[in-house]
């Protein structure tokens, strides 16, 4: 009986010094799990996105017809040109009430649940989706979630769901001249429940691949979590918001606009800044960014060449290179309609106007930078690609140059942002190596005393030789 006793008292202890290393120990993980870092972007990124390029479609615009299946003739030429996400601006009934010009704006929504009857039926969207599956290229839809015609048959079934002025009226977003669309208003559960539903309904009905959010920074970002959320569990989306914020990346959106490039870009282009100035924008953009959370370079879209000029007006002899840049730099590269044919006309948004179809050398150019990101790691999107690293050089005024690595791949990028013809160079030791230039197939070695001499305006992209 007393060995028994004993026994049980060992036990008991033993057991006691079990829950108190236990307890102890959750104590002390309780205490630095603040201090334990951990990845600010939480959601996951589509597999197929890892070195995918984007293409935006004006279906408008696109063909004569102006229709799905006219379109879809187009595709295996987007296909070689090395698109991938095809983003397609809103397919959508356009309301005609207070309806801007003689066609209206594609973001002026008359039935989130219909398509535009101009472009075609459901049955010749869900077959351009399923022909642009069949290739290996993903659809994502414009949404528009901040407002909607003013015909929409919501003003009459909900009417609570929209925003008022002070006089109690519809009104369009406030302190906009979108006079052709009324403001939604997102502290009303119904509105969030019913556009969350509509997201759902077109990855259901059509198998589209995920959305191109319209001013996403209007709406609250919980909805935005919670709709990707919902998403999710029907299949992996891609979510592309037009804006540019840090919170929509935790939860919501893969990918959001690198509007202050294109802008820092421009500002060069015009002679408001130097190579010094690209260099800044990265110094901010890559620091204060966090990782995994993909950015969209651009030098076109729909609202840059619709209201702020063409791609030559905007960057002139500069074009080239800022192309070179977005499609090397951290992040994934648009291509707006037309572009690759040498867009050169301001396209009418609210008409019926044409893209005029040829071939160009900017085409050209895109489809050689698009087939090094497929194939080269170093150019691959978030945490699948290279981090640029900075390669700090002797003319810093005129010349930016950078590299990216991952795994066995390796790139060197230098750009001369200058008129004249400029040599450098370089302070860093990462550049070192053989490499091919990607355009001229030159052969380069770079050591420490290496230098080199870009004319004008221009670029050489140097793919290290395995």
């Amino acid at each position: 009986m007393l060995v028994s006793n004993l026994s049980k008292k060992l036990v008991t202890l033993a057991l006691s010094l079990s829950l108190f290393g236990t307890a102890a120990q959750a104590q002390s993980n309780a205490e630095t799990a603040p201090y334990q870092p951990a990845p600010y972007v939480e959601l996951t990124h589509p597999e197929w996105s890892k070195n995918a390029t984007i293409y935006e479609v004006n279906i408008r615009q696109y063909t004569k017809e102006g229709t799905f299946k006219a379109f879809a003739e187009h595709l295996p030429r987007l296909k070689e040109l090395g698109i991938d996400i095809l983003w397609l601006m809103p397919i959508h009934p356009i309301g005609e009430m207070n309806r801007k010009g003689g066609r209206g704006s594609y973001y002026a929504v008359k039935d989130y649940r219909a398509v535009n009857p101009e472009f075609g039926t459901l049955d010749d969207l869900k077959s351009l989706v399923k022909q642009a599956h069949d290739m290996g290229m993903y659809v994502i839809l414009d949404w528009v979630a901040n407002h909607s015609a003013w015909d929409n048959p919501l003003t009459k079934s909900n009417p609570e769901w929209y925003t008022k002025d002070h006089n109690g009226n519809f009104q369009p977003t406030p302190w906009w001249d979108w006079s052709d669309i009324i403001d939604f208003d997102y502290e009303q559960p119904g509105i969030r429940q019913y556009m969350t539903e509509s997201l759902k309904y077109w990855v259901e009905v059509a198998d589209i691949d995920g959305y191109r959010a319209d001013v996403a920074g209007f709406i609250p970002t919980n909805f935005w979590d919670n709709a990707r959320r919902e998403l999710d569990q029907i299949k992996p989306v891609f979510m592309l918001a037009e804006w540019d914020a840090r919170d929509l990346h935790k939860n919501a959106f893969d990918m959001t606009y690198a509007w202050k490039l294109h802008d820092t870009l421009h500002e060069v282009a015009t002679g408001h800044k130097d190579a010094s100035g690209v260099y800044l924008h990265f110094a901010h953009a890559l620091s204060a960014w966090p990782d995994n959370a993909i950015k969209m370079n651009f030098v076109d879209n729909h609202d840059k060449n619709s209201w702020d000029k063409t791609m030559f007006d905007r960057f002139g002899d500069y074009l080239n290179m800022s192309i070179v840049l977005t499609a090397t730099a951290e992040g994934m590269p648009l291509l707006y309609s037309g572009q690759e044919a040498g867009l050169d006309k301001v396209l009418a948004f609210f008409e019926k106007d044409e893209i005029e179809w040829r071939k160009h050398p900017i085409g050209d150019l895109y489809k050689t930078l698009f087939k090094l990101k497929h194939e080269n790691k170093a150019l691959w999107n978030g945490n699948w690609g290279g981090k640029m690293i900075p390669v700090p050089n002797s003319n810093p005024k005129n010349v930016f140059s950078f590299a990216r690595k991952k795994d066995d791949d390796k790139v060197f990028v230098v750009f001369n942002f200058s008129d004249k013809e400029q040599t450098a160079t370089f302070n860093e030791n990462i550049q070192h190596g053989d490499y091919v230039e990607l355009f001229s197939k030159e052969k380069k070695s770079f050591s420490a005393k290496t230098a080199d001499t870009i004319a004008p305006f221009g670029y050489k992209v140097y793919v290290k030789v395995k």
